[in-house]
């Protein structure tokens, strides 16, 4: 299909996933199998599913895996809010991953419409 490293899309879920890293090495070692655990695959999930979406055959196959990034990417949201609430993130470092996050989501959004319509035109594609 594509590289997946050409998207911007991905080049920016990815810098996502490596900011979310830094920043629960912070969080409590209580948490190292959960919340930290969680948050951190739930985060990666996202530029992974856009990697292996580019390496499908079918523009189907590859919005397929776009909307299970894009689930990735509200479960990373959900859990970034959770982080927050718990005292385990600051405002200061919460509002910069709450933003891009949901930039993410955008542009995940333009291009699950995008693959789709490219779909909608040839089926065989």
């Amino acid at each position: 299909m594509q590289n997946y490293k050409d998207l911007k899309v991905w080049e920016k879920a990815h810098s996502f996933t490596v900011k979310v890293y830094e920043d629960t090495r912070l969080f409590p070692k209580e948490e190292l199998y959960s919340l930290t655990n969680q948050l951190r695959r739930a985060a990666s999930s996202i530029p992974a599913n856009i990697a292996e979406g580019c390496g499908k055959n079918t523009n189907l196959d590859f919005a397929n895996f776009l909307n299970i990034a894009f689930g990735s990417a509200n479960e990373s949201e959900y859990f970034l809010i959770l982080s927050k609430d718990l005292f385990y993130l600051t405002q200061e470092k919460f509002d910069p991953q709450f933003i891009l996050v949901n930039q993410v989501k955008g542009m995940l959004i333009a291009l699950i419409n995008k693959v789709r319509s490219q779909t909608t035109k040839n089926p065989n594609a």
